[in-house]
């Protein structure tokens, strides 16, 4: 089961695994407000900065942002028998994770904040990947 979270909400036993999906730490989060920090699931610092100054609407970043996520690595170029697949091995992981307990996946925006990339992020790992 998938859950979503501000990082600065409380914590409950209930979030089971806590992850932070965020390009940036913040600076001054203790590092108790999270079990884990995966910064390659936080939308890129061009299209985050794009959003905020209004450069792209709402449906071109979730667009851009699904785009960021499934892209392959770059890594793969290295690779002629092996293909990493991008992120889809981390996004396949987390799937597997949820079976088995609750991940909560938490953002730096406020709780009620609905125009957040953690509920894409929800979105898409409750789909086949």
């Amino acid at each position: 089961m998938f859950k979503t979270k501000s990082v600065h909400s409380p914590i409950e036993k209930s979030d089971g695994l806590r992850i932070l999906a965020a390009r940036g730490r913040g600076r001054g989060l203790p590092a108790n407000r999270f079990d884990v920090w995966m910064a390659n699931l936080g939308p890129s610092e061009k299209l985050r900065d794009a959003l905020l100054a209004a450069k792209v609407s709402w449906r071109e970043f979730s667009s851009r942002y699904f785009k960021e996520l499934l892209e392959p690595g770059g890594i793969d170029a290295h690779n002629k028998r092996i293909k990493n697949q991008g992120q889809k091995f981390t996004l396949r992981l987390l799937q597997h994770l949820a079976k088995k307990r609750t991940v909560t996946l938490l953002c730096h925006c406020a709780e009620e904040e609905r125009h957040c990339h953690r509920h894409l992020l929800k979105a898409l790992l409750e789909k086949k990947i």
